[in-house]
């Protein structure tokens, strides 16, 4: 999941979409390497991810349930739909409904993938594979917001990224279509939302519940 996670980030970085320097404090990987190095590293990671879960689940219809659920999330109709969502709404009028699904395609969706495929190696039930896949769009959304929080707020030092650079593209982000107030109060409604699905799992979710209310305290 961190290889395809990799992946997507060294793809971001390319010229051809967001054309960002720094990534994690350190130059991005078409920086400190070059174009063509950086979209074979990207290619390498995300079929490396599947070949690791193809080779080393040693059930094959968890390993299919695996693949498949990776592929959905992280492909054209999650992540891919996403990004591509993303760079048509640059410099253009953006609705919240528009928004939404960006976010929701860009970066929810791998979080719901993180949540769906440890409850798949965990043997869920239907019912609480549901309910982790929610808890998984509901902090996933909550994440990306803050992020877009973040980047009118903190300095490039902080998030180990260039700052500002989605005001400056004129990005689809939450704080330029509904501000940052309202922004943070969304953000705080879905980590209350996201602990409200995890009530049936008792205290054995306690670690998910610190991990949706801890998002709401991100400084990079």
């Amino acid at each position: 999941f961190e290889m395809v996670h990799t992946y997507s980030l060294v793809h971001d970085d390319l010229p051809a979409m967001d054309n960002d320097d720094l990534r994690r404090g350190l130059p991005t990987c078409h920086k400190a390497f070059d174009e063509a190095t950086a979209i074979l590293t990207g290619d390498a990671l995300l079929t490396l991810a599947f070949e690791i879960l193809a080779k080393q689940i040693d059930k094959p219809e968890i390993a299919v349930r695996l693949i498949a659920q990776l592929a959905e999330d992280a492909g054209p109709s999650g992540m891919i739909a996403g990004q591509i969502a993303d760079l048509k709404a640059e410099n253009a009028t953006c609705s919240k409904k528009v928004l939404e699904y960006i976010h929701t395609n860009k970066t929810a969706k791998m979080f719901r993938c993180a949540a769906a495929m440890g409850a798949v190696c965990g043997g869920a039930t239907k019912e609480r594979l549901d309910r982790l896949s929610e808890y998984g769009l509901k902090i996933g959304l909550g994440f990306q917001i803050a992020d877009d929080i973040l980047d009118v707020s903190a300095s490039s030092k902080q998030l180990g990224k260039t700052a500002g650079k989605d005001a400056r593209a004129a990005k689809c982000t939450y704080p330029a279509v509904v501000g940052v107030k309202r922004a943070k109060e969304l953000e705080r409604k879905l980590a209350d939302e996201a602990v409200a699905v995890l009530e049936p799992f008792g205290e054995k979710a306690d670690t998910l519940r610190q991990l949706a209310l801890a998002l709401l305290e991100r400084t990079k």
